[in-house]
C-alpha cells in the first residue's frame, strides 16, 4: 500500500519527502500515520528498482531539498500494480482506497473496469463481522440479530457503506463499459 501510494503521488508530480509523507498520511488517514523509518526505506527500495529518481535543489534555508520523481519504469510499475490489484488490495479497505485513488492512471477504461469488477465480486459475497456457528454451519449475522446497540451499529454502518459502494460500482462500471 505504501509503495503504491508513493508511486501514485509521484505519478502526478515530483515531490520532496516531507510533502510525500503528508499526502500519504492524508490518504491513509490518521489511523495509520507514516513514520520516517517506514517511508524512507520504501523510497530507497523504489529508487533501487529504478522506479524513482532524485534531484537536489536548493532549500529555502541552507539545507538542499531532495525532490523525488517517477521514472518511465516507475510509471509502468504503478500501472502494473493497479491492473494486477490482488485479493488483499481488493478486500482491505485502506488498500482498496489507495488503489481507487490512483485508478485513473490506467488509461484504458476496460482495465479500470476489470479492477472494479473484482471489487464488486468481493462485495457481493456474503459477509459479516459476526457469525452464528450453530448446527447449521457458519451463517453471517445481520444487525437485527443483536440486542447490543454497538454491534448493531457496526453492522448497520458496514451495510450502508457496502450498499453505497455497490451502487457506485454498478454506475461506474456501466459508464466505463460504454466508453
Amino acid at each position: 500500500m505504501l509503495e503504491l501510494a508513493i508511486l501514485g503521488f509521484l505519478y502526478e508530480q515530483p515531490l520532496h519527502g516531507y510533502e510525500l509523507k503528508r499526502r500519504v498520511a492524508h490518504l491513509t488517514g490518521h489511523v495509520r500515520p507514516i513514520a520516517d523509518g517506514t517511508l524512507y526505506p520504501a523510497i530507497k527500495r523504489l529508487e533501487g528498482a529504478d522506479w524513482l529518481g532524485r534531484r537536489t535543489e536548493p532549500g529555502s534555508r541552507a539545507a538542499p531539498r531532495h525532490t523525488l520523481t517517477l521514472t518511465d519504469d516507475g510509471r509502468e510499475e504503478l500501472r502494473r500494480r493497479l491492473r494486477e490489484a490482488d485479493d488483499v488490495d481488493i478486500s482491505d479497505e485502506n488498500r482498496w482506497f489507495t488503489v481507487l485513488a490512483f485508478l485513473r492512471h490506467l488509461q484504458a477504461p476496460a482495465e479500470q473496469a476489470d479492477v472494479l469488477r473484482r471489487r464488486l465480486t468481493f462485495l457481493q459475497e456474503p459477509s459479516s463481522f459476526f457469525y452464528d456457528y450453530g448446527s447449521g454451519g457458519e451463517r453471517p449475522l445481520g444487525p437485527e440479530a443483536f440486542d447490543d446497540p454497538f454491534r448493531r451499529g457496526v453492522l448497520t454502518i458496514a451495510r450502508a457503506a457496502s450498499e453505497a459502494e455497490l451502487s457506485w460500482l454498478t454506475t461506474t462500471l456501466k459508464h466505463l463499459e460504454t466508453r
